[in-house]
């Protein structure tokens, strides 16, 4: 075997630092829930096994850390470094000498787990320490990752992926590519190969997708945070084999979830499986970050616009909106169209209090795992394209430092407020003049992009989803990249009808009353029910105005939205309640005698209770038409 060269190569966790916005949104992150979970809640506590505890010693320690350590380095913050190590610190120094490391025993919550062995929560760790070894130069590192995947090489015939582990084996196989890179042992791509062979054939189900409809009952392929982490594994696989199959299967398999269970927020359903397109079904908070990393992964792997498009849909408006802005509280489950987060059943498999905001509502991953989907964004913002030039996969401010052309080091400064504004500027500073290529990402949304260099426009060629920017370039040098958002809808099912703009999803806001129905020391639990009428459809006909107003620190909350559109409704008499959610869309709605009404439309991760699925009003257009109004 031999490892086929991906598109882009990863930059060293580091390298990219957020500013503006982003960096407000870490900040925000580390002063809730990440800096300040290990105090609140046990199972992250002092007795979690991966510190040497009796408590919790399978994934949510690891989970935790997954997100808590590129946080702590991206901010610099000393003391959730200090935090960060004392995991890693007792990782490295409990290995055994046969090259295994971890808890002596698993004690879990999780009633399906092997607890006297089992891979999946090792995968996790050596995602941490792969991190860590990039970020802290930690010459221990890759003498423990050797010697553990000499121990994973001797005994993994006999003791198999399972469970968990079958299905997520792209996972390690991320960790074994990564020390290959690094030390050539030819053995490790024999140990790749063995893994891959007992990871679940996620080609196959996704090159011909056969779950058409909502899913009741478990099974490892339907499960949605598998399939969030599943979309990867043909890529990791082309890494292996340089297959195209591979590559049609993950684009396959991406049409086929959104076809089959997509929602307005660029993710597919799962509560807690694959559960079909109505915009009252819910997403779990775990599949949204961990659908983020597989999309920058896909992007590292092929370099194809499309995945970064779609992780900013994610990460803009999915992301934000299963956390409290202040980070004290989450989601297990989203809905699209949300207008009651209460202890009630629902049509879903999770538990009544899945939808609620708290510390550990339904169940206790996401509590552990959500921390690492705006870090990992962060880090994941440029890449290498392995021929000494930098790609980008999305513009929300940072900056990025790296070797570029033949070894010069060169400092890029990305400023702009995207995605709240469509100007991108691009300072390059170096220590010499040096020719390099930069990459950019021209989203599929934006019809007109306009590239300057130095107040030249430049002529472009998208392909991929990029445009390559190669030449001599200069200290002091300026790209200037616009990318006009317009106001588009777009149908759903029932001819109900999204809104959008840019990568932003925009929603009808719904008054939030929120109650708490368990108080503690700091993260507390609450239901939040409906102050204003959601019941309105849009108007065919609308017009869209665009109203910018300023960034505030925390830009996802219901009062600082900084971008608001507004349309025209009407309140719909016969659109019900169906249990405890917001009913079908009516396809032929009710509105008789009601007036003209206009609405107020912000971005989807600012409101906690939304319509995000509205009934259509008036005449429809053909099906997949699109309706754009500046």
């Amino acid at each position: 075997m031999k490892l086929f060269e991906t598109a882009f190569d990863g930059l060293l966790l580091g390298a990219i630092k957020p500013m503006g916005w982003l960096k407000d949104q870490l900040r925000i992150q580390a002063d809730g829930l990440t800096g300040h979970l290990e105090e609140h809640w046990p199972d992250v506590g002092p007795d979690n096994g991966w510190i040497g505890g009796k408590g919790e010693s399978w994934e949510r320690g690891p989970y935790y850390v997954d997100g808590l350590l590129p946080l702590a380095y991206l901010l610099e913050d000393g003391e959730l470094i200090a935090k960060a190590k004392k995991w890693v610190e007792w990782t490295l120094a409990n290995q055994k000498e046969d090259g295994s490391f971890g808890p002596e025993r698993i004690e879990t919550p999780n009633h399906d787990v092997d607890k006297s062995q089992d891979w999946w929560h090792l995968m996790i760790m050596l995602k941490v320490i792969v991190q860590y070894g990039e970020v802290a130069g930690d010459e221990r590192v890759i003498p423990f990752l050797t010697r553990f995947f000499g121990y994973v090489y001797r005994v993994i015939g006999e003791q198999p992926l399972q469970g968990w582990a079958k299905a997520r084996g792209a996972e390690m196989l991320l960790s074994i590519i990564w020390l290959y890179k690094r030390t050539q042992d030819s053995f490790l791509l024999e140990l790749a190969d063995i893994v891959a062979n007992q990871t679940t054939d996620w080609t196959d189900i996704f090159h011909d997708f056969p779950f058409w409809r909502k899913v009741d009952t478990f099974d490892w392929t339907t499960h949605v945070v598998n399939v969030a982490m599943g979309i990867k594994t043909p890529g990791v696989l082309y890494e292996l084999t340089g297959d195209a199959f591979e590559r049609d299967a993950v684009h396959r398999g991406i049409d086929s979830l959104m076809t089959y269970h997509g929602q307005a927020h660029g993710m597919f359903s799962g509560d807690e499986f694959l559960s079909g397109t109505h915009p009252s079904q819910g997403v779990e908070l775990c599949a949204v970050v961990e659908y983020m990393f597989s999309m920058e992964q896909l992007t590292r792997i092929f370099g194809e616009g499309r995945f970064g498009d779609i992780l900013e849909k994610v990460a803009f408006n999915a992301l934000p909106a299963g956390i409290a802005p202040d980070w004290s509280a989450h989601q297990y489950d989203q809905q699209v169209n949300q207008i009651l987060c209460n202890v009630a059943p629902r049509s879903w498999v999770n538990g009544p209090d899945a939808n609620i905001f708290g510390l550990e509502p339904n169940f206790g991953c996401c509590t552990a795992n959500m921390h690492q989907g705006w870090p990992k964004y962060a880090s994941h913002l440029w890449m290498s394209d392995q021929k000494g030039g930098l790609a980008a996969a999305s513009y929300a401010p940072c900056t990025v430092k790296a070797s570029v052309g033949g070894g010069t080091a060169a400092k890029l400064t990305v400023t702009g407020d995207y995605p709240f504004r469509e100007q991108v500027r691009i300072d390059i500073h170096l220590e010499r003049p040096d020719t390099f290529a930069v990459s950019l990402r021209i989203p599929v949304w934006c019809d007109r992009p306009e590239v300057t260099v130095n107040q030249g426009r430049v002529d472009i060629h998208v392909q991929n989803g990029y445009a390559r920017l190669e030449r001599e370039w200069r200290d002091g040098d300026v790209i200037s990249l616009s990318l006009p958002m317009t106001v588009t809808t777009s149908f759903r099912n029932q001819y109900a009808v999204s809104v959008e703009r840019g990568p932003l999803v925009y929603v009808l806001p719904i008054k939030e009353n929120w109650q708490t129905i368990q108080r503690r020391e700091r993260f507390h639990d609450w239901e939040v029910y409906p102050g204003s009428a959601w019941k309105y459809g849009l108007l065919s006909d609308t017009g869209f105005k665009v109203t910018e107003s300023e960034i505030p620190k925390q830009p996802f909350s219901r009062d600082g939205a900084p971008v608001r559109i507004t349309a025209f409704g009407k309140l719909i008499k016969d659109w019900k309640m169906e249990g405890n959610n917001a009913g079908t869309p009516p396809m032929n709605p009710d509105c008789a005698g009601q007036p003209a009404t206009e609405l107020q439309l912000i971005p989807y991760g600012c409101a906690r209770l939304r319509i995000g699925e509205f009934p259509l009003i008036g005449p429809r257009k053909p099906a997949g038409n699109r309706n754009r109004c500046r």
